[in-house]
């Protein structure tokens, strides 16, 4: 998979999913323009895209090749785009050497890892991107993929509940605004979150990291804390597993909003092990009739004692929905974006957009992404280095105190005896100008004196980073000084000799224009930063 200078283009294959129930697809028609754009050729499974309302002419039109059945789409592909993991008819299919990426799971599957390894293949799941580089979020197929759920939980819930999600008062009588409890506040969680206070329900939620509750509070949710001081965050953006004093409180907690509540959605999971088990079968009962559970962890056994994965069932008066396809319920748009992270990342494994991949296992994120290396399985990756620590600053040297009080390059606030010296000049300056000046000038004297105190203490007393838009306005408020030249070019009073000289009259029609565009320029300026913060 090193990129060499003969490489030939490579084809990148989009089959048709055989997951049962599945019905995205791994990269959709805008997307395969861009691949193209890269120096890829794409080769569509005939059908892969119509789960997803994605047409084989629209593939064609964006410039992929379609072909029919999987066998010919595998044979043809020297990397396969895949949502799932590839099923045995599919490995059977797949040649020698072939790069595959999508979703793997190797912690669950090390028979599948041991399968592909064994076809020289290069693998890079998108499950093991490492989430905490700020730079692999536009790969994230994780992060969009939960959102979708979260999203399409609430949906689910609301289809199965027997009312309104927002209170109203209407002639036949009032509403009240259902009540929604959501077990994590990961992406997921804060999807539905979101979902569910825009309807107008009443939101609650709870999770281990104590960090999330002012994400929480934002999207109009209550933060509902467990009376247990433990810290929560695990590595790579998870919680990690909690100590059983932990969990007896949260279970205690759980089934106090059980008995409150009329929806719980649950999305705990950690990486690896068994969705943990927060609603038990005494929570359940204890719920008002009609009352509903989405529980997202169903594929990984469910958070709910009850759920049965796959299904929706009513036990005890509570639909309980374990349905293990939400993204699918929402086919399009998932596809879409996870055809976007699949581009992202396709654009750092083929930076010079010559159509050839090149797996850089230096490249961290790239590193964790991967998990099996040309037969050779690399998973799990290292730990990511920690970044360096900034250089400390070095100690400012103490200033040593000058003779006198006053001699050059001393920074500090000036001795009293020099202020009183400068004061005594000016005044006696200020004094002979009085004295001797004509009365007029006297009086534009102050108000420039006052005018450069007030502009010193305005601009050059702020924050320097906030010099740029303070500055557009008080060079805005300064433009006053277009009153000056109006004075000189108006004409003159009666009783007044003559005009002002030609020369000072043109004089004052330029600073006037000048200063008008000064104004308006400063407000034009500022309106423009402002709008850089607001949403």
């Amino acid at each position: 998979m090193q990129a060499g200078t003969a490489k030939a283009a490579q084809r990148i294959g989009v089959p048709r999913e055989v997951f049962p129930g599945e019905k995205r697809v791994a990269t959709v028609p805008e997307v395969v323009e861009k691949l193209i754009k890269l120096g890829f050729q794409v080769v569509v499974e005939s059908g892969a895209g119509e789960a997803a309302n994605f047409s084989d002419d629209a593939y064609r039109a964006a410039g992929a090749e379609v072909v029919n059945g999987a066998a010919a789409l595998w044979a043809a592909s020297d990397i396969v785009f895949k949502v799932r993991a590839p099923g045995k008819d599919e490995l059977a299919l797949m040649r020698e050497g072939t790069t595959l990426i999508g979703f793997i799971w190797p912690a669950q599957n090390p028979e599948l890892m041991q399968q592909l390894a064994a076809k020289k293949a290069t693998v890079l799941a998108m499950d093991a991107l490492p989430r905490t580089l700020s730079r692999a979020q536009k790969m994230d197929a994780l992060t969009s993929t939960a959102g979708v759920s979260g999203y399409r939980a609430v949906i689910e819930a609301a289809n199965a509940f027997g009312r309104f999600f927002n209170g109203q008062i209407t002639a036949a009588g009032k509403v009240p605004p259902a009540k929604v409890f959501i077990a994590g506040a990961g992406v997921a969680g804060l999807a539905a979150i979101g979902t569910a206070a825009n309807l107008g329900a009443i939101v609650r939620a709870n999770d281990t990291r104590a960090e999330v509750a002012d994400q929480v509070v934002s999207l109009g949710g209550e933060f509902v804390k467990v009376d247990y001081e433990e810290e929560g965050s695990g590595g790579g953006g998870y919680a990690k597993v909690m100590s059983e004093g932990f969990q007896a409180a949260q279970r205690e907690m759980y089934a106090k909003q059980a008995r409150e509540v009329d929806i719980i959605i649950t999305t705990a999971l950690i990486p690896g092990k068994p969705a943990p088990k927060l609603i038990t079968a005494d929570m359940v009962k204890s719920m008002k009739p009609g009352s509903v559970i989405v529980d997202m962890a169903a594929e990984q056994g469910g958070n709910c004692e009850l759920t049965e994965p796959g299904q929706a069932v009513v036990k005890h008066g509570v639909t309980i929905i374990g349905y293990t396809d939400l993204p699918s319920r929402l086919s399009k748009q998932s596809s879409t974006l996870y055809a976007t992270n699949l581009l992202r990342l396709t654009e750092e494994l083929c930076k010079a957009k010559d159509g050839v991949a090149n797996v850089n296992m230096d490249d961290d994120a790239i590193r964790g992404l991967t998990v099996v290396k040309n037969g050779e399985i690399t998973w799990p990756a290292p730990p990511l280095k920690p970044a360096a620590a900034p250089a400390p600053k070095p100690a400012a040297a103490p200033v040593a105190e000058k003779k006198g009080g006053h001699g050059h390059g001393s920074s500090g606030p000036l001795p009293a005896k020099t202020l009183a010296i400068i004061f005594a000049v000016a005044a006696l300056a200020f004094w002979f100008i009085g004295a001797y000046a004509p009365a007029a000038f006297l009086g534009h004297f102050t108000v420039f004196v006052l005018a450069c105190f007030i502009g010193y203490m305005v601009v050059w007393n702020v924050t320097p980073a906030l010099h740029t838009p303070l500055m557009s306005v008080t060079n805005a408020i300064s433009s006053i000084i277009a009153i000056g030249a109006l004075v000189q070019i108006a004409p003159p009073e009666a009783g007044l000799a003559g005009r002002p000289d030609a020369l000072i009259r043109w004089l004052a029609f330029a600073g006037i224009v000048l200063t008008a565009v000064n104004m308006f320029g400063g407000f034009a300026v500022t309106r423009r930063m402002l709008a850089m913060f607001r949403k």
